[in-house]
């Protein structure tokens, strides 16, 4: 029989870890006689009583699921709950879902079943959110607008961490070193054979989202740096800008003034030639900058230590 690992990362679920278990029993029922499950349970610092929840569900187990729990000393944060559970899990794959039942659980079985169709990666895309705000949906429109711009690494709207993972993909993935790191974004850097499967999304049952704007606007920002080096590049971009116009512009000047004494360049005053001249070397100092950057691109880089290269499958 196969090991199916699920990640369940977890941050004051107390309600929902019951209800979790209790759903996922009905998957177990389905798939018990070709699949074996373990269910990681990662409790990301919880103030509440989640953790009590889970070893009271671990103690009262008489399924043939198993149950393994993980309690950080503080909390860390979703994207290294992930990293930890896929460091830990000794499934053939495994597959992330949230707690809050708002990653239907019922499809599982769909992304087994793809899985074993040959796909080393099936994502799950959110069509719809339940209860989603108007701003939450603007900010998520407008991210991945901007991502698929400026990064190398290309990432369907609204793919969520709702995924399961082959064995392989596993591998390498535990070949990344970043602190700061997006999880979903690492998995599609890695490429691999990947599917996909659409849902709508429930309402949570309990509790508040632990990603409020905040949170999810810092995920932004770091997967912006992480997975682009375009906001390091910025500076250059507009100091050529700049000296490209400015530059031309005051040696117009400065020649219809001082040489052909033309009206259009006696039109402008000494303190208007020396902003242009100021806008000018502003340039070539926004310019310097930006060839700075390139080097510093590459220092980070080298620094991330990413694998050269990822072999889906090797044969002998």
């Amino acid at each position: 029989m196969k090991l199916i690992s699920i990640i369940i990362p977890i941050y004051n679920e107390k309600e929902n870890v019951p209800l979790f278990f209790e759903e996922f029993l009905k998957i177990n029922e389905q798939l018990k006689d070709k699949y074996l499950f373990e269910l990681l349970f990662i409790n990301d610092g919880s103030s509440d009583s989640s953790i009590n929840e889970l070893y009271k569900l671990e103690d009262d187990n008489k399924t043939n699921i198993i149950i393994k729990t993980l309690d950080f000393a503080r909390n860390f944060g979703k994207e290294i709950a992930l990293t930890a559970g896929i460091e830990n899990a000794d499934g053939d794959a495994c597959l992330m879902i949230d707690a809050d039942l708002q990653h239907p659980i019922e499809l599982i079985p769909n992304f087994i079943k793809k899985w074993e169709e040959g796909f080393d990666v099936v994502i799950g895309v959110r069509e719809h959110n339940k209860g989603e705000g108007i701003i939450k949906k603007m900010g998520s429109k407008l991210y991945y607008s901007v991502m698929n711009r400026i990064s190398d690494t290309k990432i369907i709207p609204r793919a969520t961490d709702f995924r399961i993972i082959d064995k392989s993909v596993i591998e390498s993935f535990l070949k990344f070193t970043e602190r700061k790191r997006m999880t979903r974004a690492l998995i599609d850097w890695l490429g691999f054979k990947r599917d996909y499967i659409y849902f709508n999304a429930n309402e949570r049952k309990f509790g508040k989202a632990s990603y409020d704007v905040v949170k999810l606007t810092k995920l932004a920002l770091n997967s912006f740096i992480n997975h682009s080096l375009f906001p390091l590049k910025i500076a250059g971009y507009l100091g050529a800008l700049i000296t490209i116009f400015f530059g031309p512009l005051g040696l117009f000047i400065f020649i219809g003034r001082y040489f052909t004494h033309s009206d259009f360049a006696l039109s402008f005053t000494g303190s208007a030639l020396l902003a242009i001249v100021n806008a000018f070397l502003i340039g070539i100092v926004l310019s310097s900058l930006g060839l700075i950057a390139l080097y510093i691109a590459n220092i980070e880089n080298e620094v991330k230590n990413r694998p050269l290269y990822v072999v889906r499958k090797r044969r002998k």
